[in-house]
């Protein structure tokens, strides 16, 4: 069965990186969190590159909270539909 695709949080890699550098293994990291190496990996490079500060972790954020507000808007256009279509059968 494939594995479903996961976010991870800014501040979830911020700590897996800072778990590395302060030398637990990657294969350690790997198996405490279920993530693979590789991808473990590449958040060290970004963490490098400083992809993972305070305001990368602020637009993680709203962009977060933009997708939720996003779904919640059609949730309440399609009960407003809905609504409409249950009013004109009755």
């Amino acid at each position: 069965m494939p594995r479903q695709h996961r976010r991870h949080s800014t501040a979830f890699k911020r700590q897996v990186v800072e778990e590395y550098h302060a030398g637990t293994t990657l294969h350690a990291l790997s198996k405490r969190h279920d993530i693979c190496r590789q991808l473990i990996r590449v958040w060290i490079e970004k963490h490098e590159a400083g992809a993972y500060d305070d305001d990368a972790e602020a637009v993680d954020l709203i962009q977060e909270r933009d997708a939720r507000i996003a779904a919640l808007e059609r949730l309440v256009g399609r009960q407003a539909l809905e609504i409409e279509f249950l009013k004109g059968a009755a």
